[in-house]
């Protein structure tokens, strides 16, 4: 089984240093003394962790600790580094080993770190955030009187999702799968060719195309009509393939690696089946028949088929593909709260359980509540707002009256925006030191964990600075 913890400590008889790496020593040293103060949240990792090795069977005692994987996961975020290079710097740095308490020997692998990390589910960190805060409270570094509230889009690691390019993702997806299982039964495959090189060229004709001209519209229809035809092809027999394969395993045609392999083929097979057909139904709608096909029923990746398209109205990306985060903070920085949609909801709708979650965690509403104008729903709602909040800066849309003109141009009103705006530069820190731009992971529950260990990380930066 995986040990928790190895509290054993080596005597440090290192000399002084200058004073931007004795801050660096300094900022380690606080999250170090935040940790051992709250074991707790090295119980909720060690849950999860542990399970890390008896899914794969193995009863020997375990190289690393709970603790130490813990805090290699921090020092990647806190470095913003990917795994080979957290591992890379953290065997190079005699201070880092100290700090994840490897005190000699090798450092844990990069793949392990990988696993570790996937293994903890986006409630842990949820729970190990509130158990962050529930301290920091308790030690009186964060109060609850003034709460910032707002909304972000961290983005999915996709391509820019067009009909041809998803059209030419299915049928290089199906045909490397066709090729794959035709290496362990031909005869079930057949003779046929797959045409991947003619595909590609198609594809690159409609990318190539000069829009707006009729002559550039009937000239890209046909070998739209090509790809779709190619890619119907390409599903049909993918879906023979498999009746024929599964047929033969029926009757034991197989040894057990074989099999095995064939089987895990299969899976993958049955996985796009029916995402490929999403993308050729939408295809043929929009490009054939002229439909506008809404949103909700697009899928705009075949690897990560979760993502959404999120308009935000912003100049410079108008329209993003991802999830909307949203993000709620206190006065002293700390993110007290946060959540990941799937779908993005309205705005204006979240503010009672935002209301909800701080009272759980302070006692009591806030004295201030400040957002943007995407929390407006109606006069009526802010007022409310209002009888039960002493203070309430969200501004209206739309055309104001005279009275509510000045409502906003009150001292208080105003210095609660600027008090707002605050929140747009933790919003760009996350993305900008912790690596919350883009997800690299595929599943929608690894993209929640990964929200949830950035923002854990940034609230340990934050109460090691107050």
């Amino acid at each position: 089984m995986r040990a928790k913890l190895d509290p054993q400590d080596p005597l440090d008889f290192s000399p002084p240093r200058l004073k931007v790496t004795r801050d660096y020593h300094e900022k380690y040293a606080a999250v170090d003394r935040i940790l051992a103060e709250t074991p707790e949240i090295l119980d909720v990792f060690h849950r999860h962790a542990a399970k890390l090795l008896s899914r794969a069977g193995r009863r020997r005692r375990a190289t690393f600790t709970s603790d130490q994987l813990l805090r290699a996961i921090l020092v990647m975020e806190i470095e913003g580094l990917p795994y080979r290079e957290a591992v890379v710097r953290i065997d190079d740095s005699h201070f880092l080993r100290r700090f994840v308490r490897v005190f000699d020997g090798p450092v844990m692998d990069y793949t392990l770190l990988c696993k570790a990390y996937k293994a903890i589910p986006p409630k842990a960190w949820k729970k190990m955030n509130r158990l962050l805060g529930r301290y920091a409270l308790q030690q009186g570094r964060i109060t609850g009187s003034s709460l910032r509230v707002d909304t972000t889009v961290c983005e999915t690691n996709i391509h820019y999702p067009t009909d041809a390019s998803l059209l030419w993702d299915a049928c290089r997806v199906l045909s490397r799968l066709i090729a794959e299982v035709r290496d362990y039964d031909a005869d079930a495959v057949g003779p046929g060719r797959l045409h991947t090189r003619r595909v590609k060229r198609w594809m690159l004709r409609i990318a190539r195309r000069r829009p707006g001209t009729e002559t550039s519209q009937s000239r890209w229809r046909t070998p739209y009509r090509a790809l779709l035809a190619q890619v119907s092809h390409l599903l049909a027999w993918s879906r023979h393939v498999r009746l024929g394969v599964r047929k033969r395993m029926d009757r034991g045609g197989y040894d057990l690696q074989t099999g095995g392999t064939l089987a895990a083929l299969l899976s993958e097979m049955d996985h796009y089946d029916p995402l490929v057909e999403r993308v050729i139904d939408q295809a043929s709608r929009r490009v054939l028949g002229g439909e506008k096909v809404p949103n909700r029923e697009k899928l705009f990746s075949l690897f990560e088929p979760h993502t959404e398209l999120i308009i935000r109205g912003k100049r410079t990306k108008p329209v993003e593909f991802g999830h909307m985060v949203l993000l709620e903070q206190v006065a002293e920085k700390f993110i007290t709260g946060y959540e990941v949609f799937e779908r993005k909801p309205q705005d204006h709708s979240l503010v009672d359980a935002i209301l909800e979650r701080h009272r759980s965690t302070f006692g009591s509403l806030p004295d201030s509540l400040t957002a943007d104008k995407g929390f407006y729903q109606s006069m009526d709602q802010l007022r409310e707002l209002e009888s039960r909040i002493p203070n309430v800066s969200i501004a209206k849309k739309g055309k104001r009256t005279e009275a509510e003109r000045e409502r906003e141009h009150h001292l208080t009103f105003r210095a609660l925006q600027r008090f707002r705006a605050g929140i747009e530069g933790t919003i760009s820190a996350l993305k900008r030191a912790f690596r919350m731009t883009r997800c690299l992971y595929r599943s929608f529950r690894t993209y929640q964990s990964s929200i949830g260990c950035h923002i854990f990380a940034h609230n340990l930066i934050v109460l090691a600075r107050l």
